[in-house]
């Protein structure tokens, strides 16, 4: 049985850790607030400016921009996956369902040779480890998250996709839903996805619209493409952060309501020993003076 100055030691120890899950978790509310007013007033954009490539990209000849070309696929070419995760841990599961998915993916294409590109120091941990291959690392970015930050990265798969080093290129990263609720998404970066629906119309669909463009189309898309690109990234990287901020909030809410409940059973185990051990002395007492 454990003595009372080890339990009092425990509690003092288990309340040592509450204020600093405490602190963590108003912390990461406080950057949460800022990371999903970002996230909610970017998206629309993003979003409409994905709609917007994906519709034009089923309009016009592939072979307008080296972005919309559909590449011969051979055994040997990669495809390079971008894995965004967390530079630090203490986030619930965050990390973990990302590095999952990736495994998953890999397993789902077991003839696609795979190459990496790792966001984050979780992502390179884990997988520096196995035998990936790596073709771009980035730390350190989620602490001052720039729109730099995504050309870098968009410039990597751009360049291997353009050179023909890629075959294609898929984002994989948490996409924030709530403060409670964080999915793992998979989505086809490069080349550019086509609206197959509107290629061909089906029965009570609206015929394909054609406009007419101005300038031509080649010079539209090699200013709107690249931009494109950079901004599904960096949309990819606000999800991630904003999801961070979110689980490691939750995590840390049910650390401090863990310590609570350790705290209250530790209270009530100390004072049942210490009455027990008031009860022996009393015993001891009681019985020497019956001795004498």
């Amino acid at each position: 049985m454990p003595s009372l100055i080890d339990i009092r030691r425990r509690v003092r120890a288990v309340k040592s850790t509450q204020q600093i899950t405490k602190a963590m978790k108003m912390i990461a509310a406080a950057r949460l607030r800022r990371a999903q007013e970002r996230i909610i007033n970017a998206r629309p954009f993003a979003q409409q400016m994905s709609r917007v490539l994906n519709s034009l990209a089923s309009r016009v000849d592939p072979s307008a921009h080296p972005l919309l070309a559909q590449p011969v696929e051979a055994p040997d070419v990669p495809a390079l996956v971008i894995v965004i995760t967390a530079d630090r841990g203490l986030a619930g599961s965050f990390n973990t369902n990302v590095i999952k998915a990736t495994n998953a993916f890999v397993r789902e294409h077991p003839h696609l040779p795979i190459t990496l590109a790792l966001i984050g120091r979780k992502a390179r941990d884990f997988f520096r480890r196995r035998n990936f291959t790596v073709r771009h690392e980035a730390v350190g970015i989620f602490s001052k998250l720039t729109l730099d930050d995504a050309q870098h990265i968009a410039k990597v798969a751009v360049d291997d996709f353009v050179a023909g080093k890629v075959s294609s290129v898929y984002l994989i990263y948490n996409e924030f839903k709530s403060v409670m609720v964080q999915r793992v998404a998979v989505e086809k970066l490069l080349p550019i996805p086509r609206l197959e629906e509107e290629q061909t119309p089906g029965q009570g669909q609206a015929p394909q619209v054609d406009y007419l463009y101005e300038p031509e189309p080649v010079k539209i898309l090699a200013d709107l493409i690249p931009r494109h690109i950079d901004v599904q990234i960096y949309r990819a990287l606000m999800e991630s952060a904003a999801s961070e901020h979110a689980a490691r909030m939750t995590a840390m809410d049910t650390a401090t309501r863990n310590a609570s409940e350790m705290i209250d059973q530790l209270t009530l185990y100390m004072n049942k020993v210490r009455q027990a051990a008031i009860t022996r002395e009393i015993i001891e007492v009681v019985s020497g003076a019956q001795a004498l």
